[in-house]
């Protein structure tokens, strides 16, 4: 039982996110805040908000807001991708007194009103979303919306006529840390989300920790991309921006993602593993590894060639990056560090606000999450179930006191479900799930996550599952990115992809126990996506659908006695 208790500091009153935009709107108010993309119809062009202009919207939309009347505390829901407008929301439903709900912008539409009708939203501002129509059947009738602009929803109340016509707020409220600021749905693995309350004081301790950690200042940039119905969006981007009054860029579209890069030269750079390994694959599509790595061990020609790969990436300007929500292979931090790039890597769930440990710059070590943060602590059960508590924690699931009681100890430490270990410098290594272990037909438990991290080294695979209950042996269901299927019709490259996956499989086996050892890796056609339910929105995989799915193949499959199954749709 290792605890690793750093020494907190207390926030002071100045340091709540709304207090610190009240001054940025003074001490900055002609200082870039906000860079919007105007997408297709705007020309390419992107339209920039001070952080006057960016206060002065949202009181405007503050003001209409409290007019409707609603009780303090009330809820209302944001519904969209990432926009300069959702930031507003967020400022706006804060100083009118109510609390925030975020929707990820891509959900099927019963999750929408479950979480709609769960948290009682007030109202839903709608704004920039991929499929409306798909959304638009969870919004409960009656339910008042207001629509941003770059929104296709009909019927709504128009943000640019609440803004023309509504004068500013004139009051600066000043909420206490402890008020509830906003609701957070996990992104649900299994089952309905729960709404993880949080108030002001989760957004401070957070975004005060990220300053120190990667030294944030005014004069850095952000590109905000990931979902910010997402915790780690708003510790990482959100919170520390409106802390240090630094800008932030969003991105349009997955297809402009580069020139979205290029355009804001983010100074500090947040991605989940899979997004690492498809910079990675993006640059072996131009050059193959083994040519690059050549040509990087040249002294002088070799730093060229790593600025020119980190310019057109557009991570030129990148003095630190991050790297969360899954293992990533051990090949790929290496390689980004070759480049002069060193990615820290964090641990955190939505009920700490997403921040618990992280690597500290120059201290990391390969297969571990870094240490406690200077806002959380960090210890282990006598089970080896990491345990965390801290004044960024949630104060609770919304309306499920039973599943608080669950999660939380009555002395405050959160339960994370996470079977982890310490190495002697007090850096955490999460081993796995504890619910995800499961016992072949031989009654030896398996924990999947390390073995899936080992075999996501092989970067070809953009991600898999270790399953196998009351199989003799484990085995792995793996997908690949859609553009290598058309490649791979043909039966050379084929075999040449199967032989190297087999080596990769091989060497993995020779590092695990004999009950461990997976039988085979089954190649699968369908796509893993949020549309499809087979991941959440943060790309985790619902392990539950993916094993219901593909559970009818799983006999046959052993059966065949081969390494390497390929199974077509």
């Amino acid at each position: 039982m290792t605890s690793m208790p750093p020494a907190i500091v207390p926030i002071q009153p100045a340091d709540l996110p709304l207090q610190r935009a009240y001054r940025w709107e003074k001490e900055r108010a002609n200082q870039i805040f906000l860079t919007q993309p105007m997408g297709p119809a705007g020309g390419g062009a992107v339209r920039d908000w001070t952080w006057a202009q960016a206060m002065d919207e949202a009181r405007r939309v503050a003001a209409w807001l409290k007019a409707q009347g609603y009780e303090p505390g009330a809820r209302i829901a944001i519904m969209s991708k990432n926009t300069a407008w959702w930031i507003m929301s967020d400022l706006a439903i804060w100083m009118a007194g109510y609390v925030s709900v975020p929707v990820y912008p891509n959900l099927v539409a019963e999750t929408v009103r479950q979480i709609l009708e769960h948290s009682d939203s007030r109202l839903i501002i709608i704004g920039k979303l991929d499929d409306w129509r798909a959304m638009r059947p969870g919004i409960p009738e009656g339910l008042p919306r207001v629509a941003t602009p770059l929104c296709e929803a009909e019927g709504c109340t128009a943000w640019a006529d609440i803004v023309r016509d509504t004068p500013p707020l004139a009051e600066s409220p000043t909420p206490s840390a402890d008020t509830v600021a906003t609701l957070v749905y996990t992104s649900g693995t299994t089952g309905m989300p729960k709404g993880a309350v949080h108030g002001f004081a989760s957004f401070a301790y957070t975004a005060r920790t990220v300053e120190e950690i990667i030294h944030l200042t005014a004069d850095d940039r952000a590109l905000s991309y990931l979902p910010l119905a997402h915790v780690a969006e708003r510790c990482i981007v959100e919170g520390p921006s409106i802390r240090v009054g630094s800008r932030i860029f969003f991105a349009e579209s997955l297809h402009t993602f580069l020139a979205d890069l290029q355009r804001a030269r983010p100074t500090f750079f947040f991605s989940v593993p899979r997004l690492w390994v498809k910079f990675q694959q993006g640059v072996f599509a131009k050059m193959p590894p083994r040519k690059l790595d050549l040509l990087m061990a040249i002294p002088i020609l070799g730093g060229i060639v790593k600025k020119k790969i980190l310019r057109q990436l557009g991570l030129d300007s990148v003095r630190f990056a991050g790297t969360a929500a899954a293992p990533i292979p051990p090949e790929v931090l290496s390689w980004y560090h070759r480049l002069g790039l060193e990615l820290l890597e964090a641990y955190g769930m939505t009920e700490q606000f997403g921040t618990a440990t992280c690597t500290m710059p120059g201290r990391g070590r390969v297969g571990y999450v870094g240490h406690a943060v200077g806002c959380c602590e960090v210890k282990l059960s006598g089970d080896g179930e990491v345990l965390t508590r801290g004044p960024a924690h949630m104060q609770g699931y919304f309306k499920e006191p039973g599943k608080t009681k669950e999660t939380m100890t009555d002395d405050g430490w959160l339960k994370t479900g996470d079977i982890g270990e310490f190495d002697s410098d007090g850096r955490l290594r999460i081993i796995g799930r504890a619910k995800e272990q499961f016992k072949t037909s031989k009654g030896k438990y398996v924990a999947p996550a390390p073995i899936e991290s080992k075999l996501g080294e092989f970067t070809r695979i953009d991600a898999c599952m270790v399953t196998g209950m009351a199989f003799p042996q484990p085995f792995a269901v793996a997908m690949l990115p859609p553009e290598q299927w058309q490649a791979l019709q043909e039966a050379e490259v084929r075999q040449a992809f199967t032989e190297e996956l087999e080596a990769h499989l091989q060497a993995v086996n020779a590092q695990l126990d004999p009950h461990e050892r997976l039988d085979f890796v089954a190649i699968v056609h369908e796509q893993w996506t949020v549309e499809s339910g087979f991941v959440t929105p943060t790309l985790k995989v619902k392990r539950n659908i993916v094993e219901k799915f593909y559970a009818p193949q799983f006999e046959r499959w052993a059966k065949l006695g081969r390494a390497i199954v390929w199974h077509e749709a």
